[in-house]
């Protein structure tokens, strides 16, 4: 899953930028806060029963005949409910006619995609993560397809929301399809005492969820209404890097939930995981974050019609957002090592005062400084929260913090940021052989400074080599 998951995502961005320098800033600003719209509605929507699904099917697989009677209509009510809800925020937010049109659209696929998701699970709690993976990209290699198709003959914003919908449409089906040949047909008996234990059961999943998805999209909505809609989809096209980017501590933190959940109670154990941990989340973007900084501009190359301008003005969204990111390099495992070990609530706290905070700023600043205050707040935002995991880290696990480990990456990545300052200002060199360059630098001092030692590397190999034996 992580591998298909990483092969496609590269691709779409690009597309997307292209989808975006089609269809034009002022038009798909407007979508982009809509979407953004549908998208906090959908995630909310699914109240946590899609976590508490697959939880309690991999526990006991009875849970299936038992209770999904109940909780597909339970899941196809809560998407009904939830997409007048979409409808009635989207007229108060001030979209009329079509743009209310376009946003009930969206907002029907995406809470198809939720209840697609919802079915997925019990795929995943029956093991069969194969079939899982692929329909995990179905839906997105789709709609490539089909915004390639469209490309020759012209891409309106219609047709691209048409796209979205027929990808979406035909991936719930197929998943339908399959369950019932796997698992029969399930006869629907909702029963209210069964809904109702359910829900209440996963609330608790179901406000992570909220904070979390609020905290990551409102800033382009915000941008939308209070500034414009290029501005938002100025912001957009910077934010669309910098999720795919943060694709990679999505990717690998999980493996480290599972390891520090394992290790509850062992304190000296999540302590060695926590150190080692650190240098495999940071290091490798440390580089990232040094071509966004330096070589930014680069990463907009689809966007022919746009105005120098409007490319400086991305630019500078994408190095802010750029730093936020450097922010979560060295702080995000943090928060997963909080989270695998039941401190759900003060993180989900932590999160909630951050989009008070982003809220606040946000009012205070977009109206003057537009796409550039929504960056600029999403970094301070993820500042104030890494403080918050590193006050809490050592109080509630009694795991130590690596600051020597800390201070040296951070020395790293000054230097970096020196030397690559040094190559643009003087070597005049292609951007791939500067790059490249970089790199090695980076590589270099990692090496002096003792973030990681040969022994080490050693070590890892020789322990790789025996389990390989075995």
């Amino acid at each position: 899953m992580v591998l298909l998951n990483l092969l496609v995502k590269p691709g779409w961005v690009v597309l997307e930028n292209v989808v975006q320098d089609r269809i034009g800033h002022e038009q798909f600003g407007t979508f982009t806060a809509i979407l953004t719209l549908a998208t906090i509605v959908a995630a909310i929507s699914d109240l946590g029963t899609t976590q508490l699904t697959t939880k309690r099917l991999a526990a006991a697989p009875g849970f299936f005949t038992d209770f999904f009677p109940t909780l597909l209509p339970l899941r196809a009510g809560l998407g009904i409910g939830f997409l007048l809800l979409t409808m009635v925020a989207g007229w108060l937010l001030g979209y009329r006619g079509h743009w209310l049109v376009l946003l009930a659209i969206t907002a029907a696929g995406l809470l198809l995609t939720q209840y697609t998701l919802f079915l997925r699970g019990v795929l995943q709690a029956h093991q069969r993560f194969n079939t899982d993976a692929v329909l995990s990209v179905l839906e997105r290699l789709l709609l490539l397809g089909l915004v390639l198709a469209l490309l020759p003959v012209g891409l309106s914003l219609d047709r691209y929301v048409g796209a979205r919908t027929v990808a979406v449409l035909f991936t719930f089906l197929l998943l339908v399809v399959l369950i019932r040949r796997l698992y029969g047909r399930v006869a629907l008996r909702p029963r209210w005492t069964q809904a109702r234990h359910l829900l209440l059961e996963s609330l608790p999943l179901a406000f992570i969820t909220l904070v979390y998805g609020l905290n990551e999209r409102i800033d382009m909505l915000m941008l939308e209404r209070i500034v414009s809609a290029k501005e938002a989809s100025y912001y957009a096209a910077a934010y669309r890097w910098v999720d795919a980017v943060m694709m990679y501590l999505w990717t690998v933190l999980p493996l480290f939930f599972a390891r520090f959940a394992f290790a509850t109670g062992r304190t000296q154990e999540q302590q060695d995981l926590l150190w080692f941990g650190q240098r495999v989340v940071t290091v490798p973007l440390l580089l990232v974050v040094g071509f966004g900084l330096f070589r930014g501009e680069l990463l907009f190359f689809q966007f022919k019609h746009s105005t120098p301008a409007e490319l400086l003005r991305m630019t500078q969204c994408l190095q802010v957002l750029f730093l936020n990111v450097l922010v979560h390099a060295f702080f995000a495992i943090y928060s997963t090592l909080l989270t695998s070990t039941d401190h759900e609530k003060p993180v989900s706290w932590l999160v909630t005062g951050s989009i008070v905070l982003n809220t606040g700023l946000n009012f205070l600043l977009m109206p003057r400084y537009g796409a550039l205050a929504g960056a600029f707040n999403t970094l301070l935002c993820a500042v104030f929260v890494s403080i918050g995991y590193v006050w809490l880290v050592p109080r509630r696990t009694g795991v130590q913090l690596p600051w020597g480990v800390l201070g040296r990456l951070a020395l790293a990545f000054v230097g970096l940021c020196g030397g690559w300052y040094l190559l643009r200002t003087y070597a005049g060199l292609p951007w791939w052989l500067e790059t490249g360059i970089a790199g090695i630098w980076l590589l270099l001092l990692i090496f002096a400074l003792g973030v990681v030692s040969v022994s080490e590397l050693k070590a890892l190999r020789t322990k790789s080599h025996g389990a390989t034996q075995e």
